[in-house]
Parts: structure tokens; sequence; C-alpha cells
């Protein structure tokens, strides 16, 4: 465990990629099985415990420190993990921690009675710094700055094998990937795996730059699509068996029985899961209501149908067709979807336009009028190729609604951020009141959010737990994709991807927007 303590601690206080990748890439290097398998489960959220919570953890810790300082130490540190870390009152000889393997089978084994106790006495031994290795472990809010995609990029990085191949083995694996590492270590071939039984990484596109990349590219080696407003999936069908998955290889067909049970044929396809009758699609905050949920409610079956707007195919049966155009990608999956009529699928309109400023045109009326999130731009030659590759897709979104909007509330961020007020709540007027419309913490730079800082703790009004609130004196100038009708919001609406796009230091409180400015931007749907 002291090991993986060390590798944490680095990957948390570096910034450098090249030097997380480098750390990543010696640990698994060096460390054995099955300790380097767990560490990457952990390190990439696939490992989690039953019984052992956030909450377990703070009981505990509650049994053995008084409540209010353990409160004001969490609002201060802003971390969970640093702050049993620190503030366990109990040290007995900085005794090593098991080996993390062992670790993980106390957690997994030990009866749900026994674990305060077992967890008292692992929070004893150790060093402070294994100690809060231990709480990330036991939680696994890690919150140090690493994607599931770094981790496999060092695994790359450590064997030489490219980095497609992993991801194309990755998701038919499981904890704690000896057969992965065999692999990377040259003891044995690659895993076998059908690719019925695994997630196929998705080819995604660049954001296009209007005045560089549309002056180079020629409108007739392109296909242009809408851009649907929902989460992209990839459904995998076999043998009368159907999987779904997330963008990022998450099992999320437990949560949609109205599709995998009502979809027939073989073939892997690609597409954007959205609700709404008749497939037609409604907003993006009416599919928020069934998504991370584990089961369906029958409640949100019949209120929020779910259906796949298909774009791609990457298996025609058992052909792997990921090496063909995307012309002829898209021949194979008209004819298969007339093969196999279906019910829950159907395929993406192909927009017809001239030039480049034809389909602008095209790609702002398709947002006023009915909501659509931009266009995608597909080199008709292009091959299915995982992971980002440049020049052959794009995606033009529509311009962001800017609006003015107070800040109401303000709290601390996890991580590099724990120390400062980072998270912050804006709204806008209604009448008399100022009524919330939304939540960011990005789109600032750093000396402004040491500046925004600073603010909050001279202008907090008061204090519930972590959350301070504000003089409502100070605007922000907010960008947002799209707003939507919300029973959940008390001001009645919410906003798409919000992000601080300017601090106005210098507009007075009263000349910001009001609510019926924002509704007003609700799009046609």
């Amino acid at each position: 465990m002291k090991r993986f303590a060390e590798l944490l601690e680095l990957l948390a206080l570096t910034p450098s990629r090249n030097r997380k990748i480098a750390a990543l890439a010696t640990y698994f290097r060096e460390v054995p099985d099955p300790d380097r398998g767990y560490a990457l489960a952990v390190l990439t959220g696939a490992l989690s415990f039953k019984n052992v919570k956030p909450a377990l953890l703070r009981d505990v810790v509650l049994e053995e420190v008084d409540p209010n300082l353990f409160a004001m130490s969490y609002d201060y540190v802003g971390d969970l993990g640093e702050t049993i870390a620190l503030i366990w009152p109990h040290q007995q000889s900085a005794e090593e921690l098991p080996s993390l393997t062992t670790l993980i089978e106390l957690f997994n084994t030990t009866p749900k009675p026994d674990l305060p106790r077992l967890i008292a006495s692992l929070l004893t031994r150790p060093s402070i710094a294994e100690r809060w290795a231990l709480v990330k472990l036991a939680t696994g809010a890690l919150r140090i700055g690493l994607s599931a995609r770094l981790a496999k990029t060092a695994l790359a990085e450590m064997s030489g094998r490219p980095l497609q191949d992993i991801e194309e083995v990755w998701h038919g694996l499981s904890p704690p990937y000896a057969a992965l590492f065999a692999w990377l270590d040259g003891t044995t071939g690659r895993p076998d795996i059908d690719h019925t039984a695994r997630f196929h990484p998705l080819m995604l596109s660049n954001p296009i730059d209007e005045e560089k990349d549309l002056a180079k590219l020629a409108p007739e080696d392109f296909a242009a699509e809408w851009k649907w407003d929902g989460i992209r999936v990839q459904l995998i069908l076999s043998e009368g068996r159907a999987s779904l998955f997330s963008r990022t290889g998450d099992d999320i067909a437990g949560a949609f029985p109205d599709i995998v049970d009502n979809v027939v044929g073989e073939a892997v396809l690609d597409g954007e899961l959205l609700v709404g009758r008749d497939r037609i699609p409604a907003t993006f905050n009416d599919l928020q209501q069934r998504l991370n949920r584990k089961v369906a409610t029958q409640k949100h079956l019949t209120s929020y149908p779910a259906f796949i707007r298909v774009y791609d195919m990457l298996f025609d049966g058992g052909d792997d067709i990921r090496a063909l155009p995307w012309r002829e990608r898209r021949q194979r999956l008209a004819a298969w979807l007339d093969r196999n009529p279906q019910s829950r699928l159907d395929l993406s309109d192909i927009i017809a336009f001239k030039d480049w400023d034809d389909l602008g045109r095209i790609r702002r009326q398709g947002a006023d009028e009915h909501g659509h999130e931009g266009v995608m731009l597909k080199q008709i030659t292009s091959p299915y190729v995982p992971g980002r590759p440049k020049g052959l897709w794009f995606k033009w979104k529509r311009d962001p609604n800017v609006l003015d909007a107070i800040l109401m509330y303000a709290q601390r961020g996890h991580g590099k951020r724990s120390s400062y007020y980072s998270d912050y709540t804006f709204g806008v007027w209604k009448d008399n009141e100022i009524v919330p419309i939304g939540k960011a913490y990005f789109g600032f730079t750093d000396e402004e959010l040491r500046r925004l800082d600073k603010w909050v703790r001279a202008n907090t009004v008061q204090a519930f737990g972590p959350v301070r609130e504000v003089r409502k004196e100070l605007v922000f100038e907010v960008a947002f994709d799209s707003a939507q009708e919300s029973k959940r919001h008390k001001s009645g609406v919410a906003l798409r991807f919000p992000r601080i796009s300017r601090i106005r230091w210098d507009k007075p409180a009263q000349e910001a927007a009001t609510l019926a400015d924002v509704r007003t931007l609700i799009a046609a749907t």
C-alpha cells in the first residue's frame, strides 16, 4: 500500500501530464500482480465497495472527533480524504498498511457490522500520507487529475503497445487485469475477446475553427448531420442479446430496457440516445430524468420513452466494417435497418447543403427553430478510427447564448481547488427577488479565481455548512448552450452547459438579466 500511496501523492501534486504518465508507467512496470491490476482498477474508477462509503468513514471519525471541529476542518480543507488523514487523533507507530490486494479483500469480505472497527484500526496504523490514500481507496473519490485514458496511455508507454490496441480489449477484461498485463509484458498474446462481448472505443470529432478549417475544407468532401442533444451510445446486438454502453464504456442497459428489449438483428451501432414520443426528440432536461439510474421506473418508461438515432455502423453482423469509408458504412447501415425494421431505432438525416455559407445558415436556423446543438461534418471517405483523429469529423456547434447573472452562493472546490471558493451558483431577477438558474465552476483564470475567492470571503452574509451566501452584488457574464423548462429548479428553468465567460466587476446587479429574458432563450421543441 505504501507504494500506491506514494503514487497517489505524486499524481495529486504534479500538474504535468507527462510526469503523471511516467509515474504510472514506472508503477505498472515495477509493481507485481495483482497489486498493479487493482491499482489500475482504482485509478480508472472500475472498483468500488458495496458497504464502504464516505458516510461510513465520516461516522467512524465522528466517534473520535468533536463534530463541530470536524465540520470546520472539512469546510476549510474541502477534501474528505485529506480532512480525515489530518484530523484522526490516534497514531500508534506508523505501521505500514497491508498490501493493496489485502485491503481490497478486507473491504469486500468484512461483515458490515465489523467495518467501523476495521476502518478505525486501519486509520490508526499508517502515516498521514498512507491514511489519505486509504480514504481515497475506500471512497473512490480520487480527484487527482487522472482520467482512464491517461492510465491507458501510461500502459502503452510502459509496454510499447499501441493505445488503440489497449482500448480494443479494455472493456472485455476485469480487475485485476491479469490477462492484460501478461500481454503487455509480452508473456502471452493479445487477449482474444469476441466483438459482441465488449465495448469498442468510439470515433470522436474535433471542434471546428470557422476561420481556419472551413477555408481549407472542400464542402463536396463532407456530409452533414444534425448534432442531436442527447448522449452518445453504442448498441451491440448479437443472437437475441443486446448491450448498451455510454461513450465511456459504462453498461447502461439496465436503465433502458425499453431499448434493449425491443431491438433485433446483429450489428454494432453508433448513435445518440434520446427520449420522446413517436421518436420526436424531447429536451435534454427530459433525458436527464432517466440518466444516472441503474433501473428505470415504470413512470419514466411511460413519460420519457427512449430511442436511438443511429448514425454509424461498426459491425454489420460479423463483418468488421470500420475500415470502410463513411459513405459505404452509411449505405450498409441503411440497408441493415431496411432488413431489420425497428421500433426504437431510426436513421439520422443527412443535411443537403451547397457550400459552407449555406450550411451555416441551416445551422443557425436549426438552433433557433428546433434547438439543435449544431451540425456534424464527416468526411465521406473517412474510416471509423477510435479516438479523436484530426481532419475527419468535426462538430460545428451553435453559438452560445450569453446573459448577465448575479452571484448568489459559493462553495469550496475539490482537489487543487479545495482551499478556494470556486463553485458558483448564480441567478436572475424575478420581480424584486433573485432566483437561481444555474451553477458553474470553470471559465475563469487562476488569477480571477484568487480574486473571486477573496471577494466571497469579504462579502459572505450567511454560511450553510460548506456553502457561503454572498451579497447579491457581483455580476457574471454566463455563456450556455440552451435554456430549458425545469420543474426541479425554483426559477422553472435550467441552463445547459453553463460556464462563466466574464466577470463583470463594473456592472451593477440591478442591470443583470431577468427571468423573462431567460425564458425568451428557451429553444422551440
